[in-house]
Parts: structure tokens; C-alpha cells; sequence
């Protein structure tokens, strides 16, 4: 028996690239069959518009659809390699402002394998930041560079959002994983908000790990864990990792979710060698389009599409990837897959976990206007980045000597090493060199100041490739140690 009412929820669709229309197909095959009431309005994005010549792997047209539309269920696309060309799942997302991505990553023993039965982690991951916005230079032919970028807006909302996801959904605990014993400034900013925010939630356990041993305790453990949040690169990682101790990346499925829109979409990639072939598992977009359906109230489908899924793996009806002799009972194509789904529409799992959905969805709403703060910042400084491709002993003699009246040459680093003053001869050095310069006193200093000092350190013949100011925020400095 289908499910429908008169009023029709616009969504946009995207086919996707590679075995995307294939599994595009399917979940709406069987979103149609369990009566979704949604009107798909599709819209081209991906390789072929690259191709047309459009950088960014999308139009104006496109956009215009997507924005007006209540949320945007998109198959895998495959992104051009080279330079040039950058991800259209991170333009969509930080375009759309949509901050939170949210990965539920289960087992399903015993029917999908895993060594981990009853692992149901949800890994909730920044979307906008970090070093997924995408902002590199080469700066000589042998050294790239790359900006991490961490704000206290950004880690409020993804860490406000965390917290607020498990209250509402009855998760007892929130693991935060950073590296901010290295990164001490911008991991070192989403670790302290993370401490404050927990403040506000004291019915919900909260702890913090580095990720290096916290990706470990999730490889061998995750039923310690309950709801992770990360910044936006671990998250990445680390959500797929999960997917794969569960059983497999094609199970799980994705909501990036914003103040004014949503996306929803498989972890996985296009996987271009498989396209056309009927073979792939749709299960990834097919949850990820239950994601979408609860997200637009439609929770009694999304609730009867989630459970006949469950069913059909339980009666060992499975694709390739997930499919075992002698625990899988009958092997299927992407289409016959989602027949069988389809056919148990109405069933419930027997033995996994009946997936249950309120009658109104939990909408999320998150305050987190821009902060302002009242602590004074001043320039005190300037860290001055050259190119010399003579060696060590002979840059360092001729830069170690240059002097400005209103600055002290602090120190010369090298990768982020101090090599003067009381540097040693064991330091391989490459080609760029970074040169601390210090106002006298760390008094502060103007803007035309610095710009003054630049122009003194080029006209000794120096090659500046880039300057980055040094700010005293309050009474803390704002930039690394100069030790090495």
C-alpha cells in the first residue's frame, strides 16, 4: 500500500557521475513505492559540467534550483583531478552554510560482517572549515602551503549542534577528537569550546581524546564511543573509518544540515569502474534519503523504508560488496536490491534494532550569532617568508644581520624549526625560510610600520613570498613559540 497525500515536497536530485543514476534510481524507485510525497526536481551538476568548462561543477541554473527547494538529495560525483578544480561537495556545503554533517555509522551483525556487533556510533563533523576550505599556495618550486582555519563560531555551532543531537535523540555521551598537543591554537580552539559548551550539558557525558589514540580506541572499541564530534578533516577520516569497522562505507549515509537547507548524500565515491555494470549497493543513498525524509517530517516513511531495509539484509538478500557464502542467502543487482527492499515495505526486522521515527521530526536549532569580543589586539610583529635556494650556513650569515630600527630579528625557522639563533647543522633546510621579526619591547606597532620593515628586508635582496602579522590578543600572544 502506498502512502500519499495531495501536497508534494519540492527537492532537487542529482543523478551524479559514475554509478550514481544507477543507485539514484533505486532509492527513488523505492521512495516512490513507499509513498514519499516529494516532487523531484532534477538538476545537473558534476563531471559533464566541468567538462562544459564551469570550474566549479555547477551553474547558476543549478544553484537557483537547489536554493529553492526544501532540501537536495545528490549521488556521488566524480571531481576532476588536477589543480584548478575544486571539490563540489565542499562548495555546496560552505556555499549553503551547511555546518553539520551528520554520519550514522552501525553494525549489523550477524548479517553484515563485522568484528564490532553492536557498534552505533554518529560521527557529527564541521562542515565549513578547517583545511577543507580549500585556501593553498606554492610558494617556491619545492614548498606548498596549506591554511587550517579554525574559528570560534564555527566550533560553537558544530559542538552546540553536537550536543544538542544527542539530548534530543537520547546519546549519552560526546567525544571530542583533536591533535591540539600539536595544533595548540586552532585544534586548540575547537578543544576549548568544546570544554566550555559541555558546561551547558551536564546530563550528557562528554570527553576529549587526541585523535591518534582516539582513532585507535574507535578502530577496537567503538561501542565505548556514542556521538563523536571533530573538525572538519578528522571527521572525514574518521567517518569512514567507522563505516568500514561497522561492515561497510556502502551502508552509510550522510545529512549536512544548515540553518536554511540540507543536503543528503552516500560517504562514498562515484566509483567510476563500477559504473554501468548494475552492481552497486544503494543503500548509502537510499539511508541517506531516510535522513532527508525525517528531516522534511515524513517520519512514518522514512520509518517503513528504514525498517524494510533492515529486513531485506536480514533475510540475506545483498549486493556484492556485502555479500558472504553461507551467511547471505541470495545475491542481487543495484535494481533487484531495491526490489527486494520494496517487497518487504510493511515488514519490520526480526532480530537488528526495528528503526523507530517520532511523529515530528527533532529540528535542530542552534544560536550562533557572530562573536564579538572585547579583548584588545595588537600588532607587535611580523613573521616574513623568503626564497633562497643557497645553503643554510650562507642565508643564515646574511639574514642574521639584518636590522631595522624598530625591530629585532627574533629568530630564522626552517619547516617550522628554529635554525638561528643556536640552531644545529643536523636541520636539513629546504628553500623556504621564515624570519621573526619583533617590534622592540613588543611595543605595538602600525601597519605602515610593518609595511616600512618589508620594504627594508627586499631592498637587502631578499625574495618575500608572504608576511603573516604577529598579534597580542588580550595578554596572550597569538602565534606560535619561536622555540624550536
Amino acid at each position: 500500500m502506498r502512502l500519499m497525500t495531495s501536497i508534494r515536497i519540492p527537492v532537487a536530485v542529482a543523478y551524479g557521475d559514475g554509478i550514481g543514476p544507477e543507485i539514484m534510481k533505486a532509492t527513488l524507485f523505492v521512495l516512490e513505492e513507499a509513498g514519499a510525497n516529494i516532487e523531484w526536481i532534477p538538476v545537473d551538476i558534476g563531471e559533464k559540467i566541468y567538462l562544459m568548462g564551469h570550474p566549479t561543477g555547477i551553474t547558476q541554473e543549478a544553484w537557483g534550483i537547489i536554493r529553492e527547494t526544501r532540501a537536495f538529495l545528490k549521488a556521488p560525483i566524480t571531481t576532476p583531478q588536477g589543480g584548478g578544480v575544486k571539490s563540489l561537495n565542499v562548495t555546496i556545503r560552505t556555499t549553503l552554510g551547511l555546518f553539520a554533517n551528520i554520519r550514522p555509522c552501525v553494525s549489523y551483525a550477524p548479517f553484515v560482517e563485522t568484528k564490532h556487533p553492536g557498534m552505533d556510533v554518529v560521527i557529527i563533523r564541521e562542515n565549513e572549515e578547517d583545511l577543507y576550505m580549500g585556501i593553498e599556495y606554492q610558494q617556491t618550486p619545492h614548498m606548498c602551503h596549506s591554511l587550517k582555519c579554525i574559528s570560534r563560531e564555527g566550533s560553537t555551532k558544530i559542538i552546540r549542534y553536537a550536543f544538542t543531537y544527542a539530548r534530543n535523540y537520547g546519546r549519552k555521551k560526546v567525544t571530542c577528537f583533536t591533535k591540539d598537543n600539536i595544533l595548540k591554537f586552532s585544534d586548540g580552539l575547537f578543544h576549548h569550546v568544546f570544554s566550555e559548551i559541555a558546561k551547558e550539558f551536564p546530563d550528557i557525558e562528554n570527553e576529549h581524546l587526541i585523535v591518534d589514540i582516539g582513532s585507535a580506541k574507535l578502530a577496537s572499541t567503538p561501542q565505548k564511543f556514542d556521538v563523536l564530534v571533530l573538525p572538519n578533516l578528522y571527521g572525514d577520516i574518521l567517518s569512514d573509518v567507522a563505516a568500514e569497522i561497522g561492515g561497510s562505507v556502502g551502508l552509510v549515509g550522510s545529512a549536512n544540515i544548515g540553518d536554511k537547507g540540507a543536503m543528503f548524500e552516500a560517504i562514498h565515491g562515484s566509483a567510476p569502474k563500477k559504473a554501468g555494470q548494475g552492481v552497486a549497493n544503494p543503500s548509502a543513498l537510499l539511508l541517506s534519503a531516510v535522513l532527508m525524509l525525517s528531516y522534511l517530517g515524513e517520519n512514518i516513511v522514512a520509518e517503513r523504508i528504514h525498517n524494510a531495509w533492515l529486513k531485506t539484509l536480514e533475510k540475506g538478500i545483498h549486493t556484492y560488496d556485502i555479500f558472504l557464502p553461507g551467511k547471505s542467502t541470495r545475491l542481487v543487482n543495484t535494481e533487484e536490491f531495491a526490489k527486494a527492499v520494496v517487497d518487504c515495505l510493511g515488514e519490520k526486522p526480526d532480530i537488528l534494532p526495528p528503526a523507530s521515527y517520532q511523529k515530528q521530526s527533532k529540528t535542530i536549532s542552534v544560536p550562533h550569532n557572530l562573536l564579538h569580543t572585547s579583548s584588545k589586539r595588537e600588532c607587535i610583529g611580523c613573521d616574513i617568508y623568503v626564497y633562497a635556494k643557497e645553503d643554510a650556513a650562507g642565508f643564515l650569515a646574511r639574514a642574521s644581520s639584518l636590522q631595522y630600527h624598530l625591530f629585532a630579528l627574533e629568530a630564522i625557522f626552517n619547516r617550522g624549526v628554529r635554525v638561528w639563533p643556536e640552531g644545529y647543522p643536523e636541520t636539513h633546510c629546504l628553500e623556504q625560510w621564515r624570519l621573526r621579526f619583533l617590534s622592540v619591547g613588543k611595543h605595538e606597532v602600525s601597519q605602515k610600520q610593518i609595511v616600512d620593515l618589508l620594504a627594508y628586508v627586499v631592498e637587502e635582496g631578499l625574495s618575500v613570498i608572504r608576511t603573516e602579522y604577529l598579534f597580542r590578543i588580550g595578554e596572550r600572544l597569538g602565534y606560535s613559540s619561536a622555540e624550536a
